[in-house]
């Protein structure tokens, strides 16, 4: 009689472990991304709520540009950053529409020429046509520093954002504060 009981209360017991599996720790996915809008559009929300404003020109044919779309925009220190203090702008150097600035309209003066630049990009980069580069303005509309041109690995990035979002231009030289910047990011 013992023996009857036995397997079937061992059989049980295995059907329950074996229904159990150990807990994997995964990272949660992140659901965050950078808010991004059209130069008009952070323009027009800028008049309303003055903010800084980040402007990543970019080409569709820039492999970089691609690049830094699928790592450093992804990161979620830099998107934490991005969203905190700046109307952040995707501005194709390339595009065909027509941007109105109060009465200034600025246009790309060859839309049908391929590779053609859009004279808003021209006036950002100084005429140094370079993808991607970065340009970040200040609340009323002024650049806040030169063009930073070319990819921008996270690391790189978020105490430039740090930077200029909190206006420490204002207080140190960006030598001073590099030295002593601390990032945000747990794992670097």
């Amino acid at each position: 009689m013992k023996k009857r009981m036995f397997f079937p209360v061992l059989f049980s017991a295995a059907l329950i472990c074996a229904s159990f599996k150990p807990q994997q720790t995964q990272k949660p996915p992140v659901t965050a991304e950078i808010h991004w809008y059209t130069f008009q559009e952070a323009f027009n929300l800028n008049k309303k709520k003055p903010k800084k404003i980040f402007i990543d020109v970019y080409t569709d044919w820039c492999g970089w540009c691609k690049k830094m779309d699928a790592t450093t925009y992804k990161d979620p220190v830099i998107i934490k950053l991005m969203n905190k203090y700046f109307y952040a702008v995707k501005l194709n150097a390339e595009m065909k529409d027509t941007v109105i600035m109060d009465s200034v309209r600025l246009v790309n003066p060859r839309p049908d020429v391929k590779g053609s630049t859009h004279q808003l990009a021209t006036s950002l980069l100084n005429n140094q046509m370079g993808y991607p580069t970065a340009v970040v303005l200040s609340e009323k509309l002024a650049l806040m520093s030169q063009p930073i041109a070319g990819y921008l690995p996270s690391e790189n990035l978020e105490p430039i954002l740090v930077f200029l979002g909190e206006s420490y231009s204002l207080k140190e030289s960006w030598e001073e504060f590099s030295k002593n910047y601390k990032s945000q990011n747990p794992s670097k």
